[in-house]
């Protein structure tokens, strides 16, 4: 059966372990740091990925892309119940959204974040689908999604 977006937005809330919490209290802090580094400390390490093709300038999209990661990683950490699903499949949308950026940076050979050679910049291609999965898993939205797609 295939799901559509209203159903996703209506996902039931699901019960979490103790192992997800802690995974996602993990990765909201995660991505509180790392929206805030969008705004200070590494923005222009942050603008290096930026791909060509983003019609925006480089920093704006950064700062942005910062305040946004910032919220979605409050969120993680406040949002209970089946806002807390539908903030894992957010976050999951977010993290395919950006991946162009991460692509760009192996194509383009640029060095930022200490991922200075191509074998560097290729293995971190493959840690987007892991957060991801962590992204969906540890907020109950994977259970909740297979839960509807069952129905």
């Amino acid at each position: 059966m295939e799901t559509t977006l209203r159903q996703l937005a209506q996902l039931p809330a699901t019960k979490t372990t103790t192992l997800q919490n802690v995974a996602r209290c993990l990765l909201g802090s995660f991505m509180v740091a790392a929206g805030t580094g969008h705004l200070t400390f590494v923005r222009q390490d942050f603008q290096a990925q930026v791909p060509d093709f983003v019609p925006m300038d480089k920093d704006t999209v950064v700062l942005l892309s910062g305040v946004v990661e910032i919220g979605l990683g409050l969120a993680l950490l406040l949002l209970k119940g089946k806002n807390r699903v539908r903030m894992g499949l957010g976050l999951a949308a977010f993290y395919v959204a950006i991946f162009p950026g991460n692509i760009h940076q192996y194509t383009q050979h640029i060095s930022a974040f200490n991922l200075d050679t191509d074998g560097k910049r290729l293995g971190r291609l493959f840690g987007q689908p892991v957060l991801i999965g962590v992204a969906l898993w540890s907020t109950g939205a994977w259970k909740a999604w297979r839960q509807q797609a069952a129905k």
